[in-house]
């Protein structure tokens, strides 16, 4: 699993220039699922991540986790995270699960968010999306073998 999560205060996801998925103050996360993680995988980075503390405080300092801050997330696949690009100019996608198998674990770990009370919104899966976000701070973190 290849992760990218982003601080933001506000983002929001357009398929065919509709709006489908809003959030503000939160976390836009990009979920790349390789063919190896597992349903445990998924489930262990879902119950950490409302906890790590990405937010600031009142110093300034990040001690404050999404769930301090009422925080939402926005949950967005992106199989291109998991790209090999050591060879060649085109990106290979093999350790990229297939897409069924994917869109499950994006939706495990969608609903193992909800089940900690965090309050989700999701892209479209397969879609061609544009993703806007207001990157805060800016802050990003990216996470592998989450």
């Amino acid at each position: 699993m290849k992760v990218v999560v982003q601080r933001v205060s506000r983002a929001c996801v357009r398929v065919d220039g509709e709006e489908r998925a809003e959030i503000d103050k939160g976390l836009l996360v990009l979920l790349g699922i390789q063919k190896q993680d597992s349903e445990a995988d998924v489930i262990r980075f879902a119950e950490k991540l409302p906890k790590r503390r990405f937010f600031e405080d009142a110093e300034g300092r990040m001690n404050l986790s999404l769930e301090q801050v009422k925080g939402s997330v926005l949950v967005v696949s992106q199989f291109t995270l998991v790209a090999d690009l050591n060879k060649g100019l085109r990106p290979s996608f093999i350790d990229a699960m297939e897409p069924s198998g994917a869109e499950k674990m994006v939706d495990l770990f969608s609903n193992a968010l909800r089940s900690r009370g965090i309050n989700v919104r999701e892209g479209v899966f397969g879609a061609r999306m544009e993703v806007e976000l207001i990157n805060d701070g800016p802050v990003t973190f990216i996470f592998q073998g989450a």
